[in-house]
């Protein structure tokens, strides 16, 4: 794995990042991992080749592995916020957000957020909203009541609960150092994010990005339907799209393809958000 760090975000909390360096003067990619994942669960397969030509910070979001603990509700805005104050502190002007599934989402609000940093979005197997049964409606606001539940569970009982119905599952496929990243979640703020993203909705909005957006799109994905990524890309101005054969875990299952697309999905942006600067300038001059 690339070096880590622990660092502490003035009046937000302590977080863990890695952080690889890149070609001298590269624009910085900041890779925003999904629900439940880590940065390194989420990244591990893409941070050498993304390395080759960007600046990489991949961090871990709030309650997921090493992420910030708080005791305030889970929220996705804070998610974006903590990424921004990163980049504060490591003196990182303006970046690439790169999202996957919640990470996803996690991008669209930075550059609502922090319009004025974001060079271009990549978005990976997410959505603009993840919820429009009913059936889909009671599962999130099941989520929302666990972790009201989490909140006066002690915490020795959330640990065996997790383990128990969560974490041993994965030791019968995954990797030790796989099941070890699951092991530093903070469940109650994972299961408040969960709740979180059943209420996210950036169809008003989303029309409005004036950024370029490469949208790589997971064909299979029996977790958020296909048909809400694309839809996503067509509300989104002059998006572009790649498609590619997987499911939900495409970005580790089927990283011989997810990861060729994902790096001409971050050229098409680098590039695009440099012409459009130059066409400014040239307009200004």
């Amino acid at each position: 794995m690339p070096e880590g760090h622990h660092i502490e975000l003035p009046g937000r909390g302590t977080t863990f990042y890695r952080d690889v360096p890149g070609p001298e003067g590269a624009p910085t990619l900041l890779l925003l991992h999904g629900w439940t994942a880590t940065a390194d669960l989420n990244w591990y397969n893409c941070y050498a080749p993304l390395a080759k030509h960007y600046r990489i910070i991949a961090l871990d979001q709030r309650g997921h592995g090493q992420g910030i603990r708080s005791a305030r509700p889970f929220r996705l805005a804070d998610c974006a916020d903590d990424a921004a104050a990163l980049a504060d502190r490591l003196n990182i002007d303006t970046f690439i957000p790169v999202g996957y599934s919640m990470g996803g989402t996690v991008a669209q609000l930075m550059w609502r957020r922090h319009e004025a940093r974001v060079r271009g979005i990549v978005l990976a197997a997410t959505s603009s909203y993840f919820v429009d049964s009913r059936e889909e409606r009671l599962s999130f606001f099941g989520l929302h009541g666990l972790g009201a539940v989490a909140r006066i569970t002690p915490r020795s009982a959330r640990d065996w609960f997790s383990n128990r119905l969560y974490i041993q599952r994965k030791t019968l496929t995954w990797e030790p150092w796989a099941v070890e990243q699951l092991a530093t979640h903070e469940w109650r703020q994972i299961l408040e994010a969960g709740g979180a993203l059943g209420s996210f909705d950036a169809r008003q909005w989303l029309p409005e990005v004036n950024v370029p957006t490469g949208v790589v799109i997971t064909t299979s994905d029996r977790v958020v339907p296909t048909r809400r990524q694309r839809a996503m890309s067509e509300i989104i101005p002059h998006s572009r799209v790649w498609t590619v054969d997987g499911d939900h875990d495409a970005v580790f299952a089927r990283a011989d393809v997810f990861v060729p697309a994902l790096l001409e999905a971050a050229h098409f942006v680098h590039h695009e958000s440099v012409r459009r600067a130059l066409h400014i300038d040239s307009q200004a001059s």
